[in-house]
């Protein structure tokens, strides 16, 4: 008779989850003992890089991946990226050791206590096995409920003697829709209502990344000759920056959102949350008079909006359904002229700008190239050059949470997806000072693993956006905003990094394209100036 692993081991190989990344624990062990060969493990070295990899790794490949951490300790290491997870809704199948059932009442050392209520409220599903013979089908709920929309994470706590336990030999492979059509009726009113529209403007957000929208979402901007702004911290851009029809942005606070939006009688928000606001600022959420109607994949999310008239549903199937009832409009010309990129001059005084960095750092950039952003006091000066315009699908990424610690493991992820997909495009993860301590350890993961990932590190020796932030609040003398001593290189050799110090742009052009074309993984430290800018556009 077949033992619990045997079952789940085949299971698994089924759904293609044939990835793990982890990182082992005493009670993780009889799960990883005997590890089959066509099984790859990838190893971390601290849970919340084992988290950020998996989900840079989820999105690359566009299928879940199989998280294994060590019980309750490394849940709580892990919470951080699991949070980001959720919100990015990225599909992975979570999973961490348990204390022996037998020991279980007592609750010896490394009991994971109240084990399906730790990872609440950031996974879809969370839950225990209440027999060893139910591993396996826990498994199958675990990843049908990971990819339905809205995918996310999920969490299975599972323990340590299940393993060897005999059990039938029981098929419970299954399939599951992972699309939500658009309600018909719905689709009428919505179409009508945007027919009916003066002045629309569209809203999109990652959704419509997700659904792999980028060419509906064109036609239908174009068919309505409406200008598409990005939906504030929309972490993975669905739309070309370059396109003529591009607003940009939208600022993340209510007041200035609202004006964005001003002259436009109807607003169309596509895969986005309704809206993601970060500091407080009084305002009219719209202008008086504009009605709005969202698109989006989670009934949550509809929910919650804090204006307007929801449609749950997958974005690129909504979209393909209006498309041919919302008619034709006049082609606009280009909403804003496009500046010129600006010249850094070699002989530049340093330390360069964020801006100036970036404008360098283009000359050099491939276009296939991919772009992780976890500078946050950087965006919008990123977005201003080259390298940070978004011109094919999938290729700009950045946390949906807000909470640092994600990128860097993310890029790694991404990275290797590139590796085993054979596509080989560059990841460059632009890193601030700050942000590189939280999960530097995903670095040997890559070196591990000859990941093809440059980290872009700005030094400029403090929390940027936390300064401008206590700027726009009105909170002098607040402490810890201060990151002096840090050596960066230091830090990257130290995980087996390649690594450069640049501080003039021809340091920077030379070191960028020694890591372009080195391949590998790079960590390349340049000093920025602490100029604090606004937290939001003026």
């Amino acid at each position: 008779m077949p033992s619990v692993r045997d079952v789940t081991f085949d299971l698994l190989r089924r759904l293609d989850l044939t990835v793990v990344v982890g990182n082992p624990g005493s009670t993780e062990e009889t799960f990883l003992k005997n590890f089959p060969p066509d099984f790859t493990y990838v190893l971390a070295l601290q849970e919340s890089s084992v988290v950020g990899i998996a989900d840079g790794l989820a999105q690359g490949l566009k299928k879940p991946i199989l998280v294994n951490v060590h019980t309750g300790a490394g849940m709580g290491n892990a919470m951080g990226c699991i949070l980001t997870a959720f919100l990015n809704k990225t599909p992975l199948v979570i999973t961490a050791g348990q204390q022996t059932r037998d020991m279980l009442l007592g609750e010896p050392f490394l009991t994971n206590i109240d084990e399906t209520l730790l990872p609440k409220p950031w996974v879809k599903w969370s839950y225990e096995p209440k027999r060893p013979q139910d591993v396996p089908g826990a498994f199958m709920r675990a990843y049908a409920m990971a990819v339905q929309q809205p995918c996310g994470p999920v969490f299975l706590s599972l323990p340590l003697d299940d393993w060897e336990k005999e059990m039938e030999a029981l098929d419970v492979l299954r399939t599951v829709s992972t699309r939500h059509a658009p309600d018909p009726a719905r689709i009428e009113d919505f179409a009508a209502r945007i027919r009916a529209s003066i002045n629309p403007v569209l809203v999109y957000g990652a959704d419509l990344s997700r659904s792999q929208g980028w060419d509906a979402g064109i036609a239908l901007a174009e068919a309505l000759g409406a200008p598409v702004w990005l939906g504030p911290f929309t972490e993975c851009v669905p739309f070309p920056g370059n396109h003529p029809l591009y607003a940009g942005v939208l600022p993340p606070a209510v007041g200035p959102l609202g004006q964005a939006l001003a002259g436009h009688d109807l607003v169309i928000v596509v895969g986005a949350p309704v809206f993601r606001y970060y500091p407080w600022v009084a305002g009219e959420t719209l202008p008086a008079g504009t009605k709005l109607l969202q698109i989006i994949d989670d009934p949550y999310e509809a929910a919650k909006s804090v204006i307007g008239d929801s449609l749950v549903a997958d974005s690129l199937l909504a979209v393909q359904a209006l498309l041919p009832k919302v008619g034709s409009r006049p082609v606009r010309g280009p909403l804003r002229q496009k500046a010129p990129a600006a010249a850094v001059p070699d002989d530049a005084p340093l330390p360069l700008t964020p801006g100036q960095i970036f404008a360098v750092l283009s000359q050099v950039a491939p276009e296939d190239v991919i772009v992780v952003n976890e500078s946050p006091s950087n965006m919008r000066e990123l977005a201003g050059t080259p390298l940070g315009v978004v011109t094919r699908p999938d290729s700009a990424y950045m946390m949906a949470s807000g909470g640092l610690g994600w990128g860097m493991p993310a890029a790694v992820g991404l990275a290797m997806a590139e590796g085993r997909t054979g596509r080989n495009r560059p990841v460059v993860a632009v890193i601030g000072d700050g942000s590189f301590q939280y999960s530097l350890q995903s670095i040997w993961t890559g070196v591990q693993h000859a990941a093809h990932v440059v980290f872009v590190v700005l030094r400029n020796e403090e929390y940027g956006i936390l300064k401008a932030f206590a700027r726009l609040e009105d909170t002098p003398g607040v402490p810890g905003l201060d990151l002096p001593g840090l050596n960066i290189v230091s830090l990257g050799k130290g995980y087996g990094a390649a690594t450069a110090k640049a501080s003039s742009p021809a340091e920077i052009r030379a070191a960028f394209a020694t890591a372009l074309a080195a391949k590998g993984v790079w960590v390349i430290e340049i000093a920025a100036d602490k100029h604090i800018g606004d937290l939001l556009p003026q």
